[in-house]
């Protein structure tokens, strides 16, 4: 199949303007697809700062050009310095073996084991388990960006970072080792239910809850951000009378830019939109989030002037 003169322009172009190109499904904080997913957290990981990426699900012309391009089939595909390295798979094993840090200019990684903790009685059922799948599987450990912790069985690597418990191996990626690091593992049976409790002690501090009045307090202080999710049709009808920050055009790429010890609040109507947006402000790393509780409704019961609707 040959490739359009046009299309081919275009791809060249993006590949020469930009060391670091990723042709995707979505966007690295919006991936579609779970291959996009594991290939723009790899790169996230690395690049904090960011990298060009081409959404191919809102370019029909692009998605099906670039497999054309450089003769590889699946989406998504990575390119540095304008050369294919490959798709997810290749990237994921190159980041675990420190290939994709060298590609992109980068320190080798750490790759030195984590320091956790397993109970007796959580060690017992996770030996039980790798037992169970049979001769020459591992407990794979994955500490996610969000600080999710998940747990799978997986054939053992002798490349993995790995830390041995008393006949366990419990496997880390390079990308999540770090975040694991004072990670501690129980098995429980009691009120909370029964099943592994997993505690990351470099989790984000949940989101708080504040009273209308309080963050009126902090927000004239000086001491708080305030940031009102409701689009401007809403913010019409019934506003705060303090300084706030809204969400709309670029208004959340900047709140996302901000240092993260920043203390943040979030206001909607009720409580309810706010509180989505306070977790993903927690989820980014933001270390004092808070969500207003009962939204502008109960802001209004303690200052007159803002209109109830």
């Amino acid at each position: 199949m040959s490739l359009d003169p046009a299309v081919r322009s275009r791809i060249e172009s993006l590949l020469q303007s930009n060391p670091v190109v990723l042709f995707m499904k979505g966007a690295p904080d919006a991936p579609q697809c779970g291959f996009s997913a594991k290939a723009s957290g790899a790169l996230n990981s690395l690049l904090p700062q960011g990298y060009a990426h081409v959404d191919v699900l809102s370019d029909p012309e692009l998605r099906e050009g670039i497999k054309v391009y450089g003769e590889w089939p699946t989406i998504p595909q990575l390119y540095i310095g304008g050369e294919l390295v490959g798709g997810s798979d290749i990237v994921e094993q190159m980041l675990n073996s420190g290939e994709l840090h060298a590609a992109l200019g980068l320190p080798a990684p750490d790759r030195s084991p984590p320091t956790i903790t397993v109970t007796p009685s959580a060690l017992k059922m996770l030996r039980e388990a790798a037992e169970g799948a049979g001769a020459g599987y591992a407990v794979q450990v994955e500490v996610d960006p969000r600080f999710q912790a998940r747990l799978q069985l997986a054939p053992a690597d002798a490349n993995a970072i790995a830390v041995e418990l008393d006949g366990l191996r419990l496997q880390f990626d390079v990308a999540g080792v770090r975040r694991a690091d004072g990670l501690s593992i129980d098995w429980v049976d009691d009120e909370r239910g029964r099943g592994l409790v997993i505690e990351n002690p470099n989790a984000p501090p949940k989101v708080r809850d504040i009273a209308p009045a309080d963050a009126a307090s902090r927000v004239a202080a000086g001491t708080l951000t305030l940031v009102d999710v409701r689009p401007a049709a809403e913010r019409a009808q019934a506003s705060v009378n303090v300084a706030f920050s809204d969400i709309d055009g670029d208004g959340i790429k900047a709140l996302e830019a901000l240092d993260k010890a920043t203390p943040i609040a979030f206001l909607c109507h009720h409580g309810q939109r706010s509180a989505q947006a306070a977790e993903h402000f927690r989820g980014l790393g933001f270390r004092e989030v808070y969500n207003v509780t009962g939204g502008i409704d109960a802001w209004a019961d303690v200052d007159g002037a803002i209109a109830k609707y």
